[in-house]
């Protein structure tokens, strides 16, 4: 189709007057005179208005899995909304496509993930995963089974639940109170907690965190522990093999819930269909989002085991939960046309053996910058550590956070979109990316890291002086 023709200069003079974008500095954007302005996108590339290409390495939010411009995902929704637009699932009622969507997704999930709640967006999944886990101890007659184990820096959301659940302090440091009964235990981030540690004694330390916790607050008071099988926006913290195997085994020890969160992991992202896969674990809880529609469409859906349904229909009576969207006939029938395109197309298989492979290698790459402290990927999830000396953790200036966004602003300015958590640079590109676009992105990550390297010399010579 033909670009439609917008004055940029007048977009960004509303968006400042009227527009309050998420997770934004708005004297920032009103200082540089209004947000970037994204015109329009194709497979790997968002166009902005002043006529830049930009090879996505974030897939929109970390979930544009089968890219942008897919004709057939556009034609699902008109072809819906004119047969049912929408309707809600509150009456004892359900679309079609949101049967099938359910029944696909439980089939994806496998073992005993067979039932799906729908909802709209990752954070509402998480709500309702706390509703879920809090009310099925009440049914079993354990009510005071209501505290929720989450890790430090660990992301759920931004719902008032979310952020509770999540372990970010910038976070919890604006609003509040938040919801009482969650604790918050080590995340398993070895370049920063356990940097030079041996893998496996770090990742069983980590996890010994979490029973540790358990005993603290005793095990007839927790009704479940939650985390991402690899923190995203907490800085693509992959864990130590054994890891979530042990985490497992201190769950079903103490007869406690496990759940993982998989609203950046699903769909793909890690070479298998769920992260919990790729651990080689069995949650009895799941969190989707993202991936579940390429965000083509905003939905999220809820695993939940059989042993926790079969309780609430036998002894829970209403589940007086849920959304006016929940099982959105339409972005329902979107993300049964996604899934069908990724299972045509491997895109998961194709993660496992192709892409994922080159990405870590083209990452290993820079690991001979002066910058770079440590390369990682898992599947198509990628970081680099900025530090001021090379082989150590060391970061630039009196905290973290004064280098990442450096790298990651001249990344944007020479057409590669990337984030930075703090010194972390990450990136999720999306899951049809080819081999040429990820040899494009880490040259524009090395062509990034070397004008960073003069500013940052300059700005703190004493943190890299030798």
């Amino acid at each position: 189709m033909t670009p439609r023709n917008y004055d940029i200069a007048e977009l960004r003079r509303l968006d400042v007057a009227h527009h309050l974008p998420a997770q934004a500095n708005y004297g920032q954007i009103r200082d540089a005179g209004g947000s970037r302005i994204i015109t329009r996108a194709d497979g790997c590339f968002i166009y902005d208005g002043d006529g830049n290409a930009i090879l996505d390495g974030m897939a929109g939010l970390w979930c544009v899995q089968v890219g942008y411009g897919r004709k057939e995902l556009a034609e699902a929704a008109y072809e819906q909304m004119l047969e049912l637009p929408y309707y809600n699932t509150f009456f004892k009622t359900a679309a079609p496509t949101t049967v099938m969507l359910a029944a696909k997704v439980a089939s994806l999930l496998g073992g005993n993930l067979q039932h799906v709640f729908f909802n709209n967006s990752g954070s509402e999944a998480i709500d309702t995963i706390i509703r879920l886990a809090r009310h099925y101890w009440q049914v079993r007659g354990e009510p005071n089974r209501n505290v929720i184990i989450s890790r430090v820096n660990g992301y759920h959301g931004s719902t008032v639940a979310g952020v509770s659940l999540g372990g970010m302090k910038a976070m919890h440091d604006q609003g509040g109170p938040w919801v009482p009964g969650i604790e918050h235990v080590m995340q398993p981030y070895r370049f920063q907690e356990g940097f030079g540690e041996d893998p496996a004694a770090f990742g069983a330390r980590a996890a010994d965190a979490v029973e540790a916790r358990i005993l603290e607050v005793g095990p007839e008071n927790v009704a479940a522990f939650i985390g991402e099988p690899v923190q995203g926006a907490g800085g693509v913290i992959i864990p130590p093999e054994g890891y979530w195997p042990r985490v497992e085994a201190i769950c079903r020890k103490y007869g406690i819930l496990l759940v993982c969160d998989e609203v950046i992991c699903g769909y793909g992202r890690l070479g298998a269909w769920f992260g919990f896969q790729h651990f080689g674990v069995k949650p009895d809880l799941v969190s989707t989002a993202k991936g579940l529609s390429s965000g083509y469409l905003p939905i999220s859906a809820v695993g939940v085991a059989d042993h926790i349904v079969e309780a609430l229909r036998e002894k829970g009576g209403d589940f007086v939960h849920g959304y006016t969207y929940s099982g959105h006939p339409t972005s329902a029938a979107v993300a049964l046309k996604n899934l069908e395109i990724m299972e045509r197309e491997d895109l998961v298989g194709r993660t496992a053996r192709e892409t994922a492979p080159y990405l870590a290698a083209a990452l290993a790459g820079l690991d001979d910058h002066p910058l770079v402290g440590e390369t990682r990927s898992i599947g198509l999830l990628g970081a680099v550590e900025i530090v001021a000396k090379p082989g150590t953790n060391q970061r630039f200036g009196d905290a973290p956070g004064k280098a990442g966004p450096i790298v990651r602003d001249l990344c944007i300015n020479n057409g590669l979109m990337v984030r930075a958590v703090r010194d972390t640079v990450v990136m999720s590109p999306p899951l049809i990316i080819s081999r040429d676009q990820i040899d494009q992105l880490a040259a524009i990550l090395r062509k990034s890291l070397d004008e960073a390297l003069p500013v940052l010399r300059e700005r703190y010579p004493a943190a890299m002086a030798a």
